[in-house]
């Protein structure tokens, strides 16, 4: 149902554009928002924005963060001759709740996904390349989600690391096919690191 408020419309349709937002949900946060006191409104307006133009991608590993460096890629005592290569930023707290890895992240920003107009060109695997050109890095860890896309994104970069002499791994399969590395466990994420296989 569309009220006969410009504005009020124009809040629900930009909650809904959301992942994981439905109309309904996106017309009760919006109605939160309205019902909040103006200062209150106002400190999310400027988070939301404060975000958006201080969050950059880290120049190393390219998460997200708001310095030039990421902390953890600042962070000396991270074992610098691995790196865990994820999917998306958010799979990098993932990792980081296990407190079992100690190693550095490479963000790709998606996977390949050739239906969806996703190639390798918009992925940050260019980036990846360069990091390991040093001879630095010894294991890349294969750290993409266990669905098509994924599992199509781990093997074309293994072909292409394969030749750099770089030891590849991938996660053992402790968490389900199809599933998403942000909702797997600690105990579950653990258990992949530790039984990693190379490919």
């Amino acid at each position: 149902m569309a009220y006969n408020i410009v504005p009020l419309n124009e809040l629900i349709n930009q909650f809904e554009r959301l992942p994981g937002i439905g109309k309904k949900t996106a017309t009760r946060l919006a109605f939160s928002v309205l019902a909040a006191p103006k200062e209150q409104a106002q400190r999310f307006a400027d988070a939301l924005v404060n975000a958006r133009e201080k969050i950059h991608f880290c120049a190393c590993c390219q998460s997200f963060t708001d310095l030039e460096i990421c902390p953890i890629c600042a962070d000396e005592t991270r074992d610098k001759s691995v790196i865990c290569v994820v999917s998306e930023a958010k799979d990098v707290l993932a990792f980081e709740r296990t407190r079992e890895y100690n190693g550095l992240y490479h963000v790709l920003h998606g996977v390949l996904s050739p239906l969806d107009g996703i190639t390798a060109e918009q992925l940050k695997i260019k980036e990846l390349m360069a990091r390991l050109a040093d001879g630095t890095v010894k294991e890349v860890i294969m750290a993409t989600n266990p669905t098509v896309e994924g599992e199509a994104t781990s093997s074309y970069l293994s072909r292409l690391i394969k030749p750099m002499g770089i030891k590849i791994t991938r996660l053992a399969y402790g968490i389900p096919v199809g599933g998403d590395l942000e909702y797997a466990d600690e105990v579950t994420l653990s258990k992949a690191l530790e039984g990693r296989n190379e490919i």
